[in-house]
């Protein structure tokens, strides 16, 4: 009985790998039947509503879950999953805030929590979980990222720019990373810090559309109408949205004039 058990649990495991969720969900059910209150089961039947769309048994199978383990970490990231695709953020929050209550030293938690209060606009509690991050994980490059980004949304560009930097310290190589960093730059009036990031955005992945654009109008406000012209042409060789070619073509006739 115990291989059958472990048979029908590998081939279920092998389903939801596999992303065949409507096979993983009946076989965790299958499962389920002989082992009513296994909390991890609970959850993965709740991921299979969750990956298929039925958000409302999801929910009820993430809270099942938790009455068997309360202090199950990825349920509670689950179940503020759906909740936050249903544009429930209070609900998220609420959860996430019971649960960072229960378990005060889990990071992913506290993760969570904060960029939620950053959608709904709580920027000093992000701040908050974000620094409580790395009291506990002081190299955590997660917590300065999000810290970056809280800092840059309440207009704190120095500080925004400091822990991007810290962030790129240890990742070099990204792409995102770059041009965030160059939008805090640009919005700390330093252009040529925003060029150089920018063009290292491009380094990394030379199909990064958005610094074309970026370098194009940051060329023109340095009155480099060349190089501007340069990087809008490279621009407009990406598939790009009508109206977008449109308004890049405008400036580039307005440029050669």
């Amino acid at each position: 009985m115990e291989n059958k058990t472990n048979t029908d649990l590998d081939l279920t495991l092998a389903a939801f790998k596999a992303e065949d969720y409507e096979k993983a969900l009946q076989g965790f059910l299958k499962l389920l039947e002989n082992d009513a209150n296994n909390p991890n089961i609970l959850n993965n039947i709740g991921l299979c509503y969750a990956k298929l769309a039925r958000d409302d048994q999801a929910v009820e199978y993430f809270i099942k879950t938790l009455s068997f383990n309360p202090k199950s970490v990825q349920t509670y990231i689950n179940l503020s999953d759906v909740y936050f695709k249903n544009k429930n953020i209070i609900d998220a929050i609420n959860l996430l805030e019971n649960a960072v209550t229960l378990m005060p030293k889990e990071i992913a938690l506290k993760h969570y929590l904060s960029r939620f209060y950053l959608e709904d606009c709580r920027y000093d509690l992000a701040l908050e979980q974000l620094f409580e991050i790395l009291d506990i994980d002081a190299e955590n490059i997660d917590a300065y990222w999000d810290l970056g980004n809280v800092q840059f949304e309440i207009g704190d560009y120095d500080s925004a720019i400091a822990n991007y930097e810290t962030v790129l310290e240890k990742i070099d190589s990204n792409a995102v990373l770059y041009y965030q960093t160059a939008i805090a730059y640009e919005a700390n009036d330093n252009v040529d810090k925003a060029i150089s990031n920018h063009l290292k955005a491009i380094s990394c992945n030379e199909n990064f559309h958005p610094s074309y654009k970026k370098l194009g109008i940051l060329f023109m406000a340095r009155s480099d109408m060349e190089s501007a012209a340069e990087y809008f042409e490279d621009y407009l060789k990406f598939d790009l949205p009508e109206e977008e070619k449109k308004n890049i073509e405008d400036i580039l006739s307005r440029i050669r004039q």
